[in-house]
């Protein structure tokens, strides 16, 4: 009995939250839990991100908020599922979310807001995942709209 307490106790302790983010196809899963500031993206650290190009994608919630943020969190990313593109904005919108559940659930409410207006302003995908998605390819020609070419001799 004094094990499931001490296991009960120790769940408590450890101050985490669960986010996920979209894009398309690619689903990015954060489990941002209380640390030093360590960010991991299956496993990988942060500035090791393929392609380099969307390198500069994922930091931007870094570039906005400042490291001092970050320092007080340890996160930890699975993405599986779209593109490389897809993936980089799936990681990206997972970062931003988790913080601002962390922040909310465990710091105080005014503070979480203010790093939500500054995501919110610089880009809105940061917090709110885009609905778009593949149109279903049709009978009749190549794609979703294209028609097949017509021929009268």
């Amino acid at each position: 009995l004094s094990c499931i307490s001490s296991i009960v106790s120790m769940a408590e302790a450890i101050r985490s939250v669960q986010v996920f983010g979209k894009k398309k196809n690619a689903t990015a899963v954060a489990y941002c839990k209380q640390g030093r500031g360590l960010i991991k993206i299956n496993g990988a650290p942060l500035h090791l991100v393929k392609p380099e190009i969307l390198r500069v994608k994922v930091m931007e919630p870094f570039m906005l908020l400042g490291t001092n943020v970050f320092s007080v969190v340890d996160i930890r990313i699975r993405v599986k599922g779209g593109g490389h593109t897809s993936q980089i904005y799936a990681i990206r919108q997972a970062i931003a979310k988790s913080i601002v559940a962390y922040y909310q659930k465990y710091v105080d409410e005014q503070s979480k807001k203010e790093i939500k207006d500054i995501l919110l302003t610089y880009d809105r995908t940061l917090l709110v995942a885009d609905p778009r998605r593949t149109e279903p390819k049709k009978f009749g020609g190549p794609g979703a709209r294209a028609r097949y070419q017509k021929s009268y001799r």
